[in-house]
């Protein structure tokens, strides 16, 4: 990570419990162009903070990838999955 760490960014603990979730490249799709973390730290950013999806920080991806992931993974069941093992993890932890 190149930037300025937000308060929101996952942790690499964090991270390592959570880039298994993350659905495979479909065969024959583009590769990736943008890291998966980062990803994940814009749309907690975005639920934290309660901005729009147009007022992300330019220091991370821009708003209408993240966006195009967020929706992806909601709709598939992802991010559930994701929030669920944050949850466990954290629960754990207390």
């Amino acid at each position: 990570m190149s930037r300025k760490a937000y308060s929101t960014d996952i942790t690499d603990a964090e991270w390592e419990l959570l880039q298994s979730l993350i659905p495979p490249i479909k065969t024959g799709g583009r590769p990736r162009t943008v890291d998966m973390r980062e990803i994940i730290n814009a749309i907690l950013y975005i639920q934290n903070s309660g901005c729009s999806w147009r007022l992300l920080p330019h220091d991370l991806p821009p708003w209408p990838t993240v966006y195009h992931y967020f929706r992806t993974w909601r709709r598939s069941g992802v991010w559930k999955n994701m929030n669920q093992a944050l949850k466990r993890r954290k629960n754990k932890i207390l």
